[in-house]
């Protein structure tokens, strides 16, 4: 399959990424007059990660950067910088790639969402050997293996995952996933809310 060019190529690119990404959270975090711990209670994070996050030190998955611009009451898309979709239709070639700082982990955004949507949808690129957040929240989510090998655990239970396979759970349970020794390319669809679209 055709991967889109990673959005972000060097390490110095990088790290001014999470530079920025980290001063606009704590602009946000300050202006809505919340300290980190109160953040930290809302999220789930610790108040260490949140503070290496807007420090820039530390990069934080979709999931977690979703949790924190919800907690933040600030939009996903203008904080990661991405142009506005309103077509339903995306073309390929045509879509919006991001990055949240780490250059071989990357998104690809398959729909504009819209208020209220209930379902949103990307194409995740991740490194061999990448590790997930152990991760667990309301809703339900559906993964569909492209690329590559991953290894779900759900609630402590093991699910090998190769091309073709599909997973579908509740995402209150606890999971987090690991990928094998080559990339793995995942279609991802669930009901968090990842984009706000309009």
């Amino acid at each position: 399959m055709d991967e889109p060019v990673p959005p972000v190529e060097t390490d110095q690119e990088m790290g001014e990424f999470d530079a920025e990404v980290g001063r606009k959270l704590r602009r946000f975090r300050r202006a809505a007059d919340k300290t980190i711990q109160q953040v930290a209670n809302e999220t789930g994070l610790s108040v260490s990660f949140i503070s290496q996050i807007e420090r820039g030190r530390s990069t934080p998955s979709l999931a977690s950067f979703c949790r924190l611009c919800r907690a933040l009451g600030a939009s996903t898309d203008t904080l990661l910088g991405l142009a506005d979709q309103t077509q339903p239709v995306t073309r390929k070639g045509e879509r919006t790639a991001f990055s949240l700082g780490d250059k071989d982990r990357f998104y690809e955004k398959l729909g504009p969402g819209f208020p209220g949507a209930i379902i949103n949808a990307c194409l995740v690129y991740r490194p061999p050997g990448h590790a997930s957040e152990l991760f667990s929240h309301e809703g339900e989510e559906f993964v569909y293996l492209l690329e590559g090998e991953i290894t779900y655990q759900l609630d402590g239970t093991k699910y090998f995952l190769h091309a073709g396979d599909t997973l579908h759970f509740q995402s209150i349970r606890q999971h987090i996933s690991t990928v094998g020794d080559k990339p793995a390319v995942e279609l991802w669809v669930g009901t968090m809310p990842l984009y706000d679209g309009g």
